[in-house]
């Protein structure tokens, strides 16, 4: 099947790929059913949905779920960062601007000064923000009553969540990476969005190997069709995907060149490990963030890469991968 379709306007914001609605939203078919019984729940009600936590490895559509609840409650869509977050006044503006049921999305929120959190507890709770007045004996408590709301926390890391904070999110839900068949569609409709001709066998290339992560396909399909344009007839295939991603780096398993060093690393720097974190950030010059949020997740389901209490190892799937001899003690390490 050939898909096309007119082309975007050149104007038109890098956002339009996004799902507006729920039911455009392609995978997480579990996810997309206890939140639409929520969301209609809360609006059969009339009342503000509970407030939601979203958990997962970046580029899953966090982001896109948040802003799609705004859109399906019909209500204003506020959005911030937990590091933007540094003074309880940063909190108290954006709370107190609130409109009545709007949604509040704090994306990275693990990385919400600790310090900070203990100002959400009322809010989210009792929707009530207490503010200090004055300093020293004179200082006064005055609280000030906030409209009904719904706060939307993001993160890659659920674990660096407190336990208070977390229990006050009444729907928690994990984003898993995508099947290739769903990443497919994603494709298909990114394709079509972005006026590129694309057929089944080139759409399920470009998903084979995008990490499961939507981020990925659609930014792989971009580079394809600008290879698709230039040495090819425009018509994104299999041949032309291959082609395109074998020039970008990215190998059958979707490991682009980084994934490679480190797994390389690993292996022969290291004799396939044990390596700690911070020795392999500083060894591939990578942040130990980006290597544990971004890169291991990966490697680690795929079976290329283990985590043990001394530190990373190698698997002999990497080993293979690598096309290197493993060595005879890996299996001891």
């Amino acid at each position: 099947m050939i898909l096309s379709s007119e082309a975007l306007p050149e104007d038109e914001p890098e956002r339009s790929l996004r799902p507006r609605r729920l039911e455009d939203f392609i995978g997480q078919d579990g996810l997309k059913d206890q939140l639409a019984v929520s969301i209609e729940a809360a609006l059969s009600r009339e009342e503000p949905l509970d407030h939601v936590l979203l958990a997962g490895p970046p580029g899953l559509g966090k982001t896109s779920l948040a802003q799609i609840v705004a859109a399906e409650l019909d209500v204003p869509f506020i959005a911030t960062a937990g590091p933007a977050l540094e003074r309880k006044a940063d909190i108290a503006a954006f709370l107190s601007a609130l409109e009545p049921r709007s949604v509040f999305f704090v994306d990275e929120i693990h990385r919400l000064p600790r310090a900070l959190e203990e100002t959400f507890y009322p809010a989210m709770e009792d929707r009530q923000l207490p503010i200090t007045i004055g300093q020293g004996a004179g200082a006064r408590v005055m609280t000030i009553d906030l409209p009904p709301f719904t706060l939307i926390g993001a993160t890659t890391r659920t674990g660096l969540l407190s336990t208070p904070l977390r229990d006050r999110f009444g729907i928690q839900h994990r984003l898993d990476h995508y099947a290739p068949r769903d990443l497919a569609r994603i494709v298909r409709r990114s394709a079509h969005l972005l006026g590129v001709v694309i057929d089944d066998a080139g759409a399920v290339a470009v998903a084979s190997r995008s990490r499961g992560t939507p981020r990925v396909a659609n930014r792989l399909l971009k580079r394809v069709r600008d290879y698709a344009q230039v040495r090819g007839s425009g018509v994104v295939t299999e041949e032309i995907a291959g082609r395109a991603l074998d020039q970008l780096e990215v190998d059958g398993l979707g490991l682009d060149r980084l994934d490679r060093e480190i797994l390389h690393t690993i292996c022969v720097k290291f004799a396939g490990g044990p390596v700690g974190l911070s020795t392999l950030a500083a060894a591939v010059g990578e942040e130990q963030d980006t290597i544990e949020d971004v890169y291991e997740p990966y490697l680690l389901q795929h079976g290329l890469l283990e985590r043990t209490p001394r530190g990373r190892v190698a698997t002999a799937g990497a080993f293979a991968h690598l096309g290197l001899p493993a060595p005879r003690q890996l299996g001891l390490l």
